[in-house]
């Protein structure tokens, strides 16, 4: 028989692939608690509990001297499990890097699946390092499908760290390799080509692109059309046009309903919340009835990152409406998180939290955070984003002084 931690994890993959919940298994005679300890392999298992284990899954002793099931069983299980809430991916993390990399396909789909699983987490080191792979496997493999959407989430995934230049590099490639493959393929490598371009401040470039992708998706279905139009709603409130950016952005919303998709509508909520915080003056009016009305769906179903947003911007909102006390208290919530936001949201909150020190009487230690923010913004090739920084400031100070002027 196996010893622990190996028997555990044999018992679990043995589990799944039977598609057996963790009572089904433990029937009777077993708690399920018991039987979760000796999957995580901190019980050792007597010969009579062995013996039990194997009548509950009609297989016999010697299936627990068996070591884990092949890469391919757990490829099977993650995709026919993956929506039961089990963690089936844990095992399938184990086997992948066990396996030999012999079936380079095979080891392809099972990286993709864990790349996707830290994505929903906001695991963005773990998920670059899974991607950066799966480009190299891309390339081994030839086919040209594979290698234009690694390099698209590679891009993403690099933008969100902060890596503009990087990202940009694989977006152009996802572009050139997509220019023969689907719709859908080409219109996801160059919306992260506009995404990229914006980030870094390379606007002109970015407007052409993202008139290109409005006008590929026009007839496409309806998510494809909508996330063009965010890109571009995104390129022009980058060029402070936020007349255009607004407009894009309410037609992206129109496009599509939470019927429609779910996580899409929640995402566009949340986007043009943000729009309206940026404009001049603020419209927190439109901002704070988006954040109201997508709060619930994005606490009940959102992904970690998009709660992360909500609670980003409930914080700015209150700063645009003076509830300085709200907007501290917000920032010491998400303070306290491991922060999955994206570089630029990330920023921004730490921005946030250095004018309310500004706002405290702290105005050295305040404007020294936020150069440092400034300086990031700067390395990372994000000029826009660092005279964000440096106007907020200006704004602040005013701000602090006019409420100690004499009335």
């Amino acid at each position: 028989m196996l010893e622990q931690p190996y028997f555990g994890q044999r018992l679990k993959s043995l589990r799944l692939q039977m598609g057996l919940t963790q009572a089904a298994v433990a029937g009777d005679k077993m708690s399920t608690g018991y039987l979760s300890r000796l999957e995580a392999g901190s019980r050792v298992p007597s010969p009579r509990i062995v013996k039990y284990l194997a009548s509950r899954l009609s297989v016999p002793l010697s299936a627990f001297d068996t070591l884990q099931p092949s890469l391919h069983a757990q490829v099977l299980t993650a995709m026919t499990m993956s929506s039961t809430g089990e963690d089936v991916l844990e095992p399938l993390d184990a086997a992948v890097r066990a396996d030999k990399g012999k079936d380079l396909r095979l080891r392809w789909q099972a990286l993709w699946l864990l790349a996707s699983r830290r994505e929903s987490e906001g695991r963005h080191r773990e998920r670059h390092d899974l991607l950066a792979e799966l480009v190299g496997l891309s390339e081994a493999l030839g086919i040209a499908e594979l290698q234009a959407r690694t390099h698209t989430q590679l891009s993403r995934c690099l933008r969100i760290l902060g890596d503009n230049a990087g990202a940009r590099e694989h977006a152009a490639a996802a572009v050139e390799l997509s220019r023969d493959l689907s719709l859908t393929d080409r219109a996801m490598a160059l919306q992260e080509l506009v995404a990229t371009e914006a980030e870094a401040g390379r606007l002109i470039e970015a407007r052409t692109h993202a008139a290109d992708l409005c006008r590929l998706t026009e007839e496409a279905p309806a998510p494809l059309f909508a996330k063009a139009l965010w890109a571009s709603a995104t390129v022009h409130s980058r060029l402070n046009d936020h007349a255009a950016a607004l407009d894009a952005l309410e037609r992206a919303m129109d496009t599509v309903s939470s019927e429609d998709d779910l996580q899409l509508w929640m995402r566009l909520q949340l986007a043009a919340a943000s729009l309206y915080l940026q404009s001049d003056p603020p419209l927190t009016g439109k901002a704070r009835a988006r954040l109201d009305g997508v709060a619930p769906a994005v606490k009940l179903v959102g992904r970690l990152q998009g709660q992360q947003e909500l609670l980003a911007l409930q914080a700015h909102l209150a700063f645009a409406d003076n509830r300085v006390d709200d907007a501290r208290e917000l920032c010491e919530r998400l303070g306290t998180l491991e922060l999955t936001l994206s570089f630029r949201d990330r920023v921004r909150i730490q921005a946030l939290s250095a004018k309310l020190l500004i706002l405290d009487g702290k105005v050295d230690d305040g404007i020294a955070r936020l150069r440092e923010l400034a300086q990031r913004a700067d390395e990372a090739h994000n000029i826009e984003l660092a005279v964000e920084l440096w106007r907020g400031v200006a704004e602040t100070l005013a701000r602090a002084h006019s409420s100690v002027e004499p009335q």
